[in-house]
Order: C-alpha cells, then structure tokens, then sequence
C-alpha cells in the first residue's frame, strides 16, 4: 500500500511540474548531493555512530531491519535498531557503490547500487539495492531502502569434498592401451565431472562423460555415465576405509542390462588405483574404463 501510494504521489508531482511548466532543478548538483550523503552515511555507520545514521534519514522513513525482518518508522526507532546493531557486531563495517540516480521529480530520486557489509572471519555480505531518496528542506535524505532478493545456491561440496582429489588431469596406460581422464567441479561446487577417453594402438577408442553428485533422498553419492559407445549407467558410491566401491547398472546400445563394481583407492595426492572387482558376462563395452580394464584388471592414473 505504501509504495502504491508513493507511485501515486510521484505521478501527482510530475503531471503538475508539467501542467505548470515547472522547470528541474540541476540534477547535477543534486546528484552530487546525493553521493556525498551516501557518503556521508557510510561514514557514520563505520563510526558506528546511531543518531548520525538516523539524522540521514526522512523523518518518516521506513527502515527494514535484514536480521529479523522487522519494519521500524522514524529516525529515533532507526537510531534503537542501529544502537542494538552495533552492540551486537561491535567491528561491522560498511562499502556502499553507487550505480545509478534517476530523478522522478525535483524532490525524489530512486538511487540504486550494491551494497557490502563486513565482518571479522566471515564472507562479505554483498547486496544489490534501490533506494527512494526525498529533498526536505533543501537536504536530501533517505526514505525507504529495499535489498533485492538474493537468491541462495545450496551447494552440496560438504558431501562431496572427499571426492576432491580426483580434480586434476589424469593419465594410465597398460599394454597397447591409454586412457586420459579430466576431473573438474561444476559452478557451485554441487557436482564434479569426469571427461575420459580411451585410445588404443595410438587411436581413439571411445570417449565419455561421468557426472557425480549427492543424492540427498538417498543419502548417497551417485554418479551417471555416458560413453560414445552409446551406453549409459548409473552408480552408487560407497567408501570403506580408504578405498571407493562403484555399484554401476547400465544399459548396453542394444538395450541389455549390466552391472560391474570399480574399486577405487588413492594412493597419494597424483596417484590413484582402478579395477573391476566384478562384472556381468558379455561386457565388452560398459561405461568409464572398463574397456580399458580388459587389458589390465588392475591399473594406476597419474598426474
């Protein structure tokens, strides 16, 4: 209601300028007003000085508190919010980056940047914001400043940071056979991903990707498989002590069913060992290595 009614009176303001033929004020100056009253206003906050920071607001602005989602009016309560703030977080600081100042009338501006609050042994809070700027009294100040929503990414790296070592470049080779392998983590940090390819006699012979990820119904870490064969799998992940069991169930090009369990160990921070334990008859080309592990059980990867 109080912004349908801000919008309202704004309108009102710049159809009469035009009805009257008001003429604006130098935006310029009044532009320069403003930034220096952000200024200002860091400053203070950086002071951690409550009534300063009151004083840069409208008598009847509205301040939302992003802690607890509480609406305070009037530049004494904005002072008690500012006051329990600082007494809480005593080495908070704050950055402010201007972006943009669009003027709606001579009096109200809508100022918009980001915003960055600091504090010891903790990530920088970085929010975008637009703020309603109104000129009392030949003063511009604050009258309402809302935070855009940030949107927050779950990452699952917790589950999956065990698995971190494999990131990096890899390469086997057994007999006539090699096989290079590319591990890299996803935006987010939410799944790591295996590049492979497998070539033999000096040739490629087939190539793959492998996703891996936490499935949280499952309370598991799982991968999917897809090789250039045009099979596909899907495997669950166990580890026991320090080595990795791979449960892969696949489907075969002509549409057969297999399964194979990979046993996965590290053996420092560039080498690590592959084999398979077990398989179902007749898998000649089933997913990540496998054909490569018909010409050696039991192989090493390098850095």
């Amino acid at each position: 209601m109080r912004r349908i009614l801000l919008v309202l009176i704004v309108l009102g303001v710049v159809g009469s300028n035009r009805l009257f033929g008001q003429q604006p004020t130098d935006q310029s100056v009044d532009e320069a007003a403003i930034r220096k009253m952000v200024a200002s206003y860091v400053e203070a906050f950086n002071s951690h000085d409550p009534k300063s920071l009151a004083d840069q607001w409208s008598p009847d602005a509205v301040y939302l508190n992003r802690s607890t989602g509480e609406e305070v009016v009037g530049r004494e309560a904005i002072a008690s919010q500012f006051t329990t703030l600082f007494k809480d977080q005593p080495e908070l600081k704050l950055e402010v980056a201007v972006t943009s100042i669009q003027f709606v009338s001579p009096n109200v501006a809508i100022e918009q940047g980001t915003a960055k609050v600091l504090a010891p042994n903790a990530e920088p809070d970085e929010t975008e914001y637009s703020a309603v700027d109104v000129k009392r009294d030949g003063k511009w100040m604050l009258d309402r400043v809302t935070d855009k929503a940030t949107e927050i990414i779950p990452s699952h790296y917790e589950q999956l940071k065990s698995l971190e070592w494999m990131v990096g470049q890899w390469t086997g080779a057994a007999d006539k056979a090699a096989v290079e392998v590319d591990c890299d983590w996803t935006k987010n940090k939410n799944f790591l991903t295996r590049a492979f390819k497998i070539s033999i006699d000096g040739g490629t012979d087939f190539s793959g990707m492998q996703i891996i990820g936490w499935d949280a119904a499952a309370n598991t870490i799982r991968s999917w498989t897809f090789d250039s064969n045009g099979t596909f799998a899907e495997a669950t992940w166990e580890q026991k002590g320090d080595r990795w069991f791979l449960r892969n169930r696949g489907t075969l090009p002509d549409g057969r069913t297999a399964t194979m369990i990979n046993e996965m160990k590290q053996i420092d921070a560039n080498t690590f060992t592959w084999q398979t334990i077990e398989r179902t008859a007749g898998m000649n080309c089933f997913p990540i290595l496998t054909r490569f592990s018909w010409f050696a059980n039991k192989f090493a990867f390098f850095r």
